[in-house]
């Protein structure tokens, strides 16, 4: 009798036996699970030597760091392609919760303190985003697709959680006071994320959750009821995503000008600022103002539709970041020289399939944008 063909069997059993024993129906879903194959597609097997020893893998990794490796090399429908690695990404997120929780415990809540506005948008905004995912979740968890689930919080935890709010409402400093209304919002947003990954991780999570409230005596985070969504603004998430572009290319910008995290920017805006609050408090920036034209002497970038303007006249080189920049131009010219010469060849145009003709025009208007980025820059610098 072959492995899916004693399944069958043992489920054909208990369902006989509900309705003999119980009179009804003992389980209406069943949950099947692919063959556990090593890294490379093979079975694993007493003769290959392939399979690993659970042990050493706990104590190498952890028992939850084995249990999200296993989770993460399990996606519904297909075989399990089991790699050690993924034990050690486990054991990682491990250590990114526990280090999370050290930062929120070393914290002080302060009742007199005020609420800073980056704090209160912070704390809005991860409201909106972990009450999205909790519906994503859910929805996830109703089609069984648990390993999918399993990414859905880690990246909550690990990209948005740890990376952006906790940075967003750190006290600046060296202080270790907290306003009031954003610390407690942050032990109800780490009281709702451990309960979320407590079914994947149970060890880490039981034992952070139990530090970070007062518990009664047997409670237990395996009888917590489960996080509730509230409502999502879906356009404080838009914003938000777009306030993360804009950080992210000032920080592009801080680095390949060397300019130090430490010196306070200008930023002006041509167009609507979005998150004002948000940007001055990751991007250290002096003030942030909507202008009509370019300043002299500023660099510049697009996100989206809205032109963004540094200025930096006396902070760099000018001779040598006009070299940069005239070097930058003469490639992207060469560039768009080569899709122009494709695409004005006429055999290539009607006989290539028509995306790859696509993709050429993509090229040809990433390269135009681009040269007239540099040309801009160059003219604020002359």
């Amino acid at each position: 009798v072959t492995g899916p063909d004693i399944i069958f069997f043992w489920v054909a059993r208990m369902i006989m036996a509900g309705y003999e024993y119980q009179h009804d129906m003992p389980f209406k879903h069943v949950y099947f699970t692919g063959i556990v194959r090593d890294k490379i597609g093979r079975k694993m097997s007493k003769s290959l030597g392939n399979s690993p020893d659970p042990i050493g893998l706990i104590d190498r990794y952890g028992a939850d760091g084995v249990r999200m490796g296993m989770m993460l090399s399990a996606p519904a429908g297909n075989d399990i392609l089991f790699d050690e690695a993924l034990c050690e990404q486990g054991r990682n997120f491990n250590n990114k919760i526990w280090n999370a929780f050290r930062l929120i415990q070393g914290w002080q809540a302060d009742p007199e303190a005020e609420q800073p506005p980056a704090a209160r948008t912070a704390v809005a905004w991860f409201r909106s985003l972990l009450s999205k995912t909790i519906l994503e979740i859910n929805d996830l968890f109703d089609k069984y697709r648990l390993s999918e689930a399993l990414m859905c919080v880690y990246k909550l935890f690990w990209d948005y959680f740890s990376s952006w709010y906790l940075e967003l409402i750190k006290p600046g400093g060296g202080r270790q006071s907290i306003d009031s209304a954003t610390y407690t919002a942050t032990l109800q947003f780490m009281d709702d994320l451990l309960r979320l990954l407590h079914p994947f991780m149970p060890f880490i999570t039981e034992e952070l959750w139990q530090c970070i409230g007062q518990r009664a005596e047997g409670e237990s985070i395996m009888y917590a009821s489960w996080p509730q969504a509230g409502q999502v603004s879906e356009s404080l998430l838009d914003n938000m995503i777009q306030a993360q572009q804009v950080i992210t290319e000032i920080r592009s910008i801080r680095q390949s000008k060397n300019l130090s995290p430490k010196e306070a920017l200008a930023l002006h805006v041509h167009g609507e600022v979005i998150l004002p609050e948000i940007l001055s408090k990751l991007s250290n920036l002096s003030e942030v103002v909507a202008c009509t034209e370019q300043p002299a002497g500023s660099l510049t970038f697009m996100v989206r539709t809205t032109s963004y303007y540094i200025p930096i006249s006396g902070k760099l080189d000018r001779e040598s970041e006009l070299q940069k920049l005239q070097e930058e131009l003469a490639y992207a010219e060469g560039f768009l020289a080569s899709v122009m010469k494709k695409l004005g060849n006429e055999r290539f145009v009607s006989h290539a399939p028509e995306q790859v003709v696509a993709l050429e025009r993509k090229k040809q208007q990433d390269a135009e944008t681009k040269i007239a980025a540099l040309k801009q820059q160059i003219a604020s610098i002359q």
